[in-house]
Order: C-alpha cells, then sequence, then structure tokens
C-alpha cells in the first residue's frame, strides 16, 4: 500500500499542518479525474515538502529543504554507505529506516552553517559516549547509526526557525543527519544498531572524493547459476571459490561445487566438494561439461596434522593460470584435512598443481594430471598462516620470475598455540619462484602477512596484469553477519610490482544492482572485454541453502587507475 503525506514547509506553533491521504484502497472507486486536479490544487497552494510512504517505511520523516554555507561543508545522503566526515574512513553501515536516505551534511570543525527554508528540527548526531552541554539537544533516538571504527550513534533534535543558523555540533565526531519538519519525532527509541567499534573503518569506490576505479554498468548483476538449473543436480550448497577464464570467445569456470549430500546437514556441503568445470558463450548462459577434481567426505581421525588423516578431506579453490613457456594450462588448487570438532573445521591446507595433458590454449578443459603437492604446513610455515593455512594459491608474473599470494586463517599468535589456540584472521602472504614450475618460497616474515591491503580479511584473491601499467587483485571483503565485523563486499588493490600493496577499496554492487545476496562471497574473474569493461562473475549467499553465482559488468576509469599506481 502506497500513501501520500504531505508537509506544508512553514510551521509555526499551533499551527502545524498536514494532510494524510491513505488512498490506495480506495482508488476503483476514485475519479481520478477529480482527485488529481484537487490534489495539483492543495499542492500549489501551499509551499509543501512532498513525501512518498510505502507502508514498510511509514516511520520515515518529512524532510525540509535547506541550503549548506561555508567552503568545507558539503551535503551527502544517508545510506549504506556513506561518509558523513570530510576526509575520513568512518563509513555509516546501519541505518534506522526514518534516517534511510536523508540529507545529511559533513563540514570540517564543530560549526556548520545552514540556511532554513522554514522552521525545522535539525537532527544532529553524536556519539553516545559524548554528552552534548546545548540543553535546546532533545535525544530523540538511540543507537540511530552504526558509522566503523566508532561507538553507537544518538539522534538529537534542535527546533530552529527559518533563516541563517550556525550549529554548534560540540564534537569534531558529530555531523547534521537530517532536517525535518517539526513535529515528527515522537518519543524517544532505540533502533538497537550495533557499535561500530566492531568495524575497522574502509574505503568505498564512488563514494569517497575521489573518482571510483569502476562504474558498475546498469542492466546487469544477475543470477547466472542457480539450483534446479541443468547441471546443478547433485549440488546442494551451491559454490564458493574457483577461477573463470576466457579462451577464444568462450567463457571456462572452475567453481568449487559444494557439493554435499542428500539427507545430511549443509556442513556437509564444506566437506564433501568438488571442481566443477562449465563453459559459456555469454558468461549468464552455462553448461556444465564435468568434474575436474573430487573429495573423499572423510572427517579427520586425528586434531594434529597427522599423515593418518585423509588430506584430501576437501577439495577447494581452483585457479587456472596459462604457462606460457611450457605451452599448457597449470591449475592450481588447495586440498584440507576436515575436523568434525574444531573451529576451523577446515585444517592444514595443502597446494596442488595440476596440468593439462593436452598442449596449447585449447587445453583449458583438461584433463588435468594428478597434480603435484607444492606447498604445506612444515618447518617453513609461519605462525599467521594459522590452523587452515595454506587456504589458496594465485601466481603471477613479476619481473625476474614468479610472485604468488597465499593464504592463511585463523592465526596463531606464535607456535606455543600450535594446534588449537587459534586467534580471528583470514590474510595473504607473498611466496616466490624463478618459474612456474617452482620451487615455491614463502617470502619472509619482514613481507609475510601482507597487510597493507586489509589487515584483517581477505580471502581468494585473484591477480591480474593491465598492460604494463600495474596489477590489480579482487578478492573477498569479508561477511558481515554471524557475528563477523567484516564489509561485505568485493574488495581490490593495485601494485606497480607485484611485491607492494595499496589499501583496499570496495566495489559496492548492492547501490547500483538490485541485490539477491546477503553475503557478498568469491569473486571468481576480472575479465577484459574491452573499451576497458571487465566481466565478473561472483558466488555470494542468499537466504537459501544452495549459493548461487552471478554475473556483473564494471567499466574502468583507466585515469583513476594511474593514480591509484602512485599510493
Amino acid at each position: 500500500m502506497m500513501r501520500i503525506v504531505i508537509f506544508p514547509r512553514s510551521y509555526r506553533a499551533g499551527r502545524s499542518f498536514r494532510i494524510f491521504c491513505a488512498f490506495a484502497h480506495l482508488l476503483p472507486r476514485i475519479n481520478l479525474h477529480v482527485l488529481c486536479p484537487a490534489l495539483l490544487f492543495v499542492m500549489c497552494s501551499f509551499p509543501f515538502v512532498v513525501q512518498c510512504q510505502s507502508k514498510n517505511n511509514s516511520a520515515a520523516y518529512g524532510f525540509v529543504r535547506f541550503n549548506v554555507k561555508g567552503r568545507d561543508t558539503a551535503t551527502f545522503r544517508l545510506s549504506k554507505p556513506a561518509y558523513p566526515f570530510p576526509g575520513r574512513k568512518n563509513v555509516v553501515i546501519r541505518v534506522m529506516p526514518e534516517l534511510e536516505g536523508a540529507t545529511g551534511v559533513k563540514s570540517a570543525g564543530k560549526i556548520t552553517v545552514l540556511e532554513l527554508s522554514a522552521d525545522a528540527e535539525v537532527l544532529i548526531a553524536l556519539p553516545q559516549t559524548f554528552d552534548p552541554q546545548n540543553d535546546a539537544y532533545r535525544p530523540i533516538l538511540d543507537s540511530a547509526l552504526t558509522i566503523a571504527g566508532l561507538p553507537p550513534y544518538r539522534i538529537y533534535a534542535l527546533r530552529l526557525p527559518s533563516g541563517i543558523h550556525s550549529i554548534d555540533k560540540e564534537s569534531e565526531d558529530g555531523f547534521i543527519a537530517a532536517v525535518i519538519a517539526p513535529g515528527q519525532t515522537g518519543p524517544r527509541r532505540n533502533g538497537k544498531k550495533p557499535d561500530g567499534r566492531e568495524w575497522r573503518p574502509y574505503l568505498v569506490d564512488g563514494f569517497l572524493k575521489e573518482k571510483p576505479l569502476f562504474e558498475i554498468l546498469s542492466g546487469n548483476g544477475q543470477i547466472v547459476i542457480d539450483e534446479g538449473m541443468p547441471g546443478t543436480e547433485g549440488i546442494q550448497g551451491g559454490f564458493e571459490s574457483g577461477t573463470c577464464v576466457k579462451v577464444s570467445g568462450v567463457y571456462h569456470l572452475f567453481p568449487t561445487e559444494r557439493a554435499g549430500k542428500a539427507g545430511k546437514g549443509p556442513e556437509y556441503d564444506r566437506v564433501k566438494t568438488r571442481i566443477g568445470h562449465w563453459e559459456s558463450n555469454d558468461a549468464i548462459h552455462w553448461t556444465r561439461t564435468g568434474t575436474v577434481y573430487q573429495s573423499s567426505g572423510t572427517y579427520a581421525i586425528s586434531e594434529s596434522d597427522n599423515p593418518m588423516n585423509d588430506r584430501r578431506g576437501a577439495i577447494w579453490s581452483f585457479n587456472a593460470v596459462f604457462n606460457k613457456e611450457a605451452d599448457r594450462w597449470y591449475g592450481y588448487y588447495l586440498s584440507y584435512t576436515v575436523d568434525k570438532n574444531i573451529r576451523p573445521n577446515h585444517s592444514f591446507g595443502r597446494i596442488w598443481r595440476t596440468i593439462s595433458q593436452t598442449k596449447g590454449f585449447a587445453g583449458i578443459g583438461g584433463p588435468y594430471d594428478e597434480g603435484t603437492l607444492i606447498m604445506e604446513p612444515g618447518l617453513d610455515s609461519q605462525p599467521w598462516e594459522g590452523r587452515q593455512g595454506v587456504a589458496s594459491f594465485y601466481p603471477f608474473p613479476v619481473e625476474g620470475g614468479w610472485l604468488a599470494f597465499y593464504a592463511g586463517a585463523f592465526p596463531f599468535h606464535s607456535w606455543a598455540d600450535y594446534p588449537k589456540k587459534t586467534s580471528l584472521g583470514w590474510l595473504i602472504g607473498l611466496a616466490s619462484a624463478k618459474t612456474m614450475d617452482g620451487p615455491w618460497t614463502r617470502l619472509d616474515t619482514t613481507m609475510n602477512p601482507v597487510k597493507s591491503i586489509n589487515p584483517e580479511f581477505l580471502e581468494n584473491p585473484l591477480v591480474y596484469k593491465l598492460k604494463d601499467e600495474g596489477y590489480i587483485a579482487i578478492f573477498d571483503g569479508g561477511p558481515d553477519d554471524n557475528g563477523h565485523h567484516f564489509v561485505n563486499m568485493i574488495g581490490y588493490a593495485v601494485s606497480r610490482d607485484g611485491l607492494h600493496w595499496s589499501e583496499a577499496r570496495y566495489i559496492p554492487l548492492h547501490t547500483k544492482i538490485q541485490a539477491w545476496w546477503n553475503v557478498m562471497r568469491t569473486p571468481l574473474c576480472l575479465i577484459p572485454e574491452g573499451d576497458n569493461n571487465f566481466t565478473v562473475l561472483f558466488a555470494a549467499i542468499n537466504s537459501k541453502r544452495f549459493h548461487p553465482i552471478g554475473s556483473v559488468r564494471l567499466k574502468m576509469d583507466t585515469r583513476v587507475f594511474e593514480q591509484l599506481l602512485k599510493f
């Protein structure tokens, strides 16, 4: 149901004027030739602020128009995400429905100058740990906003007449959240938004002062492989991680299929896995052509890294990279020991290199050999790799040889914590080799882990060299659910040499396309399509057990890329 709420812009005490026209249920009986001219007459007779409200968001405020004064003052849309402070990375993560879409004001310093077109209530956002001294500040909404790196935010209402006002926010951490028509706030309420100090501040493309690297092209972002589609038979839990490459106009996708087993719970989807091979001519319509590898699905019998355990209990993250010298496709994938009782259940990861038995680019579909073990837990492991590491592997060429990102998770603070005393963290490091055949050597702990990108969460990075200008890595930025406090977006970082990497930035797909996911997971590719357009496939989680694969098209601004490389 939709209703129209009409507020006059000019208010005085005792003369508040509102018209509520809840008409959706009357439409079949109303002559619109009569209704529309009547509404038009009313709206033209008064300077109104008009707001349409849906039944599901009936608490939304009616806003008053205003102008900002001062060179260091700007407006912004209060939403997820938004940056309410100039030059700072504290990003809005949660917003009460009443404030969603409001026009906020950010300014340097404590003073903000506004010109109000009518009497209004200015809503001032301040940390709940701060106690303002102005008695005219009336608290109306507790825990109304979550802002990364900061305490929960309380909203105060300040009643002001029309005209120009210098508003003292009293704190550098304060900002104007909205300017609304008087008389709407009602009794004080609690929005129960969480404490922003659980999140690290981060950078989101398109919401910063700088131009975004990627434009999210409209009209795309749909699910391309979902439960019930041909080829998904026998896959209980959908997809996560892997890679996709384009060869002679055909897309080849190697996702981790969370096969599980009918009759068993979803936790077994992470154990009984397989690497599938799918093909498509357009990255939208897919045909499953075969299975590259599959795991045993067997649980460990020992809590330690004991050779009596099945070390291929689960198989994940197949990445295909072409070796020009060998004229063959190399595949790198991950096998785990799986423990039923210890977190994480994926433990003691090992990296295998496998080679296509068919020469040339046409050999992308395999068959692949049994594989050679190239990296595993051992005397050269580093404590940050943790109980789960080694947890992924992606090689890329650099001057003089090769580097590879490899991952760890649930790190140990020291080897005294081995094997069960872990902490939280999903980290990456670098290994080097002269050729793709190895041997691969971990860089030392002056370089590893690579924390410049994100020191808390970075999973399954894929690296691409863009001509001679530099490298870009895309990766899973981490979930924002079930007690995790990460960005829930695909991230990227750039590098001039593959060794030194910029701070992560994140791509807000949910702001441009209809989000069908609750939790964003792993990107599977960044495939160039010409004219600086790129195809990105990604795995994500919605409300079902089956995790689909989606597709989105991005356009890169190469001038921004060149600028980012100057970090």
